[in-house]
């Protein structure tokens, strides 16, 4: 368990919230005690997040949106905030992994859509969210606004057969990078959040490839989904100031003794 976050009167958005990560996100957002939107692609799955936030007393809403389409975008973030009053905490998790093979095997319209979905979808997030986040960092009396990117290892380290996801996450980190550099002196705190290599369905798609190291990781080594989402919770408490414009890994010793996470 992560350290005690109180996240009342906070407003969260989740991209990429149905399932896996962000779903982990939705529910340990909710329970620290912030009202949660949950977005995806599915509006089913969205709702059954939401539902089962509910039943234990927290407060969700779900709505549908496909990130890759700036419109989409738009709409869901103004239907947050006129659902919920405000937006202070964005967790930007949408992400594919596919396609996975070597580049002269893959189609090229395939490896586009990866980066329509991991960096472009991401950066639709932090443009229309930005400006509300901003809001909050001036005007919220429990703290600024917080916009945490989901990164991976792999923003700086290629792996064989995932061009396109290092590709992605190479540029969103740049784009975390930038968000930092063009907010400063707002209050706004803008991390990246490394996870590690978590049991969700993308690592299913990784390890039927075999194509690379991590795809030879055997189940039981896989972290499980609430550990990245207790350091979702945990980097939007104030004993995570000084995380801003910074790549923060799961992996780091400090950063789990900070946090109070246990990975194994």
């Amino acid at each position: 368990m992560t350290q005690i976050v109180d996240l009342s009167g906070r407003v969260a958005l989740v991209a990429g919230g149905s399932r896996g990560i962000g779903a982990a996100a939705a529910h340990a957002l909710a329970r620290a005690g912030a009202r949660v939107a949950v977005a995806a692609r599915s509006a089913v799955a969205c709702r059954e997040i939401a539902t089962e936030i509910a039943d234990f007393g927290g407060e969700a809403e779900a709505f549908e949106c496909d990130v890759a389409d700036y419109g989409s975008v738009a709409s869901l973030v103004a239907g947050v905030v006129d659902r919920f009053g405000a937006l202070d905490i964005v967790v930007n998790n949408a992400g594919v992994i596919e396609p996975i093979g070597l580049i002269t095997d893959i189609d090229p319209t395939v490896w586009a859509r990866n980066i329509s979905v991991n960096l472009v979808g991401a950066f639709n997030v932090v443009h229309a969210s930005l400006p509300h986040l901003i809001e909050a960092s001036g005007t919220h009396a429990a703290g600024g606004g917080i916009l945490l990117n989901v990164s991976s290892g792999a923003a700086d380290k290629p792996y064989e057969g995932w061009s396109a996801y290092c590709a992605g996450k190479a540029g969103l980190a740049m784009v975390t990078r930038s968000v930092a550099m063009e907010t400063e002196g707002t209050g706004l705190r803008c991390v990246g959040v490394r996870p590690g290599v978590v049991d969700t369905d993308m690592q299913v798609s990784i390890r039927a490839s075999g194509i690379n190291p991590v795809s030879g990781l055997p189940r039981d080594s896989l972290l499980p989904v609430t550990a990245p989402a207790d350091l979702i919770v945990w980097l939007c408490g104030s004993d995570a100031a000084d995380t801003h414009a910074r790549e923060i890994d799961i992996r780091d010793p400090d950063i789990q003794k900070r946090a109070n996470i246990r990975v194994a």
